[in-house]
């Protein structure tokens, strides 16, 4: 029996076990996976290691030469050959996401696992003089887009064995900050649309549901988020991967529901 089996026998992962996880190799064999947002920042870093532990990785993102970039290293780490899908989620219908599922289902056959990464931080900002134009774009992509793609793709991720859907929430999320406006409403959003997911879900399907807060990375969000901030001292996309390997590892199956601070103390 193999280490990453037996990890799978542990039902109560605490958010440290997760945040500390150690991949074996192989871990994601036979997944297929679509990361949102996957041509830079965490979702890039994300897809490479989702790559390096064996699964099919779905690239999906607006900047389709970002994306092939992404795609050539994934293949020149010898990866399995990853899909590149261009979406803009501030503009695509949900009509186009339903056709993604089918071109997935007849182009790959399966889908295990959604990382959604992608968003938009918008303005720093108070509620009152917030844009409204603004406030939309960024609740498109953030929470509305999110939760399409996530209803279009429910009939691949349910027939597949141990579905993982994983959003990405951020502390003002958690923890509602003066000035965040539309970025911390959105994320608040989603821990919401996570929590009622898995309480619809968790009796009737084997999908589960979870949120990462990443935590102060250094991304060019965080950047623009704090352009005072030594983005040195930050840790890197790549140091918090563990998390991720584990949220869509079947070491996480009974994981449900959780939104698991990547850094708690940020």
């Amino acid at each position: 029996m193999s280490d990453s089996t037996n990890q799978t026998s542990k039902p109560n992962l605490t958010h440290a076990n997760i945040r500390d996880f150690v991949p074996t190799e192989n871990c994601l064999d036979g997944k297929t996976i679509l990361v949102t947002g996957a041509g830079s920042g965490i979702g890039r870093v994300a897809a490479l290691t989702y790559a390096r532990y064996g699964a099919t990785v779905l690239l999906l993102g607006r900047n389709s030469s970002k994306l092939e970039a992404v795609y050539d290293e994934i293949e020149r780490l010898g990866g399995k050959q990853p899909a590149v899908l261009p979406m803009d989620l501030e503009k695509a219908t949900y009509a186009e996401m339903q056709q993604l599922e089918g071109l997935i289902d007849k182009e790959i056959g399966q889908l295990d696992g959604i990382l959604h990464n992608a968003g938009l931080l918008g303005v720093l900002t108070p509620l009152e003089m917030y844009d409204v134009d603004t406030f939309a774009k960024v609740m498109q992509v953030n929470c509305t887009a999110t939760f399409m793609l996530t209803q279009a793709l429910l009939p691949l991720l349910k027939d597949a064995p141990h579905s993982s859907i994983v959003f990405t929430s951020s502390t003002v999320g958690t923890h509602p900050r003066a000035f965040w406006g539309a970025y911390a409403l959105s994320k608040q959003a989603v821990e919401g649309m996570s929590d009622i997911f898995t309480q619809e879900t968790r009796n009737t399907t084997n999908l589960r549901f979870n949120c990462i807060n990443p935590g102060g990375t250094r991304t060019n969000m965080r950047a623009h988020a704090f352009p005072g901030e030594n983005p040195m001292s930050l840790k890197t996309p790549e140091d918090i991967m563990a998390g991720y390997v584990c949220l869509m590892s079947d070491a996480s199956i009974e994981v449900r529901g959780q939104v698991v601070a990547l850094q708690p103390k940020d």
